[in-house]
């Protein structure tokens, strides 16, 4: 019997997050090459409608991890559940989407399953027999690739952008699956998010991103990327020298620092291309850039590429996509 690659998919407030396919991508990719197969389980309250749409993308299962626990997330009813399952279900290997909810519960997960996790990593490679993945060090810098030392089942997170989300394919059945819950009293109860956190952004979620960097030279010429995002139906974000200006909210830096995002399409307006900005954004499927230095690292990994200047080029780009919309 064929190995198992466990993927734990993410949902919020109905919603599932696209991230979760760009794991499931992963996973295949491995499973092709080590002649695995592929499992996902997603938890919550009544995410029938979510487990059938992650059934069109993955392999062979779909688990519905199903509790009024789960309702509302709290990390001691996901490892709680989580355990259970995987102790039940002994796959060889359990992948995450590097999210914020995942760094919360992934780690307690490991140790309840007294096991080793290996977090946000941006790739794998399959030599001499043995699975190996990719992080990366010193913000990009350099790439360690790392194994695990232990028997299954293993655990690891994928960054986001490692992989892409519409590469997925497949189709799966649906298993319904109660979740066990403890019998104790839950020690969290969850409250409404936080104010603030509602305002702010999630750009791994923007299929359309406008970033801006320091070839936009003044805080008012932010009006140009705002209207060519805006033509776009996008996102406006940063690189960090934007950002510690006070130039935009911190929650638009994308980088080693900041946001890691996978948009469709990526446009990265006067931005130099420096490691730690690439790092946050190179899993993009377009990358277009517009820079007037020739030799500006960012045309390196850009799929379009345009020499100019962008105060030029960007108005009237953005008249261009109005008038096709029109």
């Amino acid at each position: 019997m064929a190995d198992t690659i466990l993927v734990v998919a993410e949902q919020r407030e109905g919603k599932l997050n696209r991230v979760s396919f760009e794991t499931i991508a992963g996973a295949q990719a491995i499973a092709k090459e080590m002649g695995w197969t592929v499992e996902v389980v997603l938890a919550g309250s009544g995410i029938a409608s979510l487990a059938q749409e992650l059934a069109g993308k993955a392999v062979v299962r779909v688990y519905a991890l199903e509790a009024p626990v789960l309702a509302t997330y709290t990390s001691d009813a996901y490892v709680f559940a989580l355990k259970q399952l995987i102790q039940d279900k002994q796959p060889k290997l359990v992948l995450f989407p590097h999210t914020y909810q995942v760094r919360d519960f992934a780690p307690r997960l490991a140790l309840a399953l007294g096991r080793t996790l290996i977090a946000d990593a941006i790739g794998y490679k399959h030599e001499n027999g043995k699975l190996l993945f990719t992080r990366q060090m010193f913000q990009g810098k350099f790439a360690a690739d790392v194994s695990f030392g232990s028997d299954g089942p293993w655990l690891a997170t994928f960054q986001i952008g490692a992989f892409r989300g519409d590469q997925a394919e497949g189709s799966a059945t649906v298993e319904n699956i109660s979740a066990a819950v403890a019998d104790g009293p839950a020690r969290v109860t969850p409250h409404e998010v936080f104010q603030e956190a509602k305002q702010a952004v999630d750009l791994s979620q923007s299929e359309v991103i406008v970033a801006v960097g320091r070839g936009i030279k003044e805080q008012k010429n932010l009006a140009l990327a705002e209207e060519l995002a805006k033509a776009l139906g996008g996102e406006v974000a940063a690189s960090r020298p934007i950002c510690d200006n006070g130039w935009l909210p911190l929650e638009r830096q994308i980088g080693s620092s900041g946001q890691t995002v996978a948009p469709k399409l990526y446009f990265a307006l006067g931005i130099s291309g420096a490691i730690q900005h690439i790092v946050g954004m190179k899993g993009s499927s377009t990358i277009v850039a517009i820079n007037k230095d020739p030799e500006a690292p960012i045309f390196e990994i850009a799929d379009v590429g345009v020499v100019g200047n962008l105060f030029d080029i960007v108005p009237a780009l953005t008249e261009e996509i109005k008038k096709a919309k029109a």
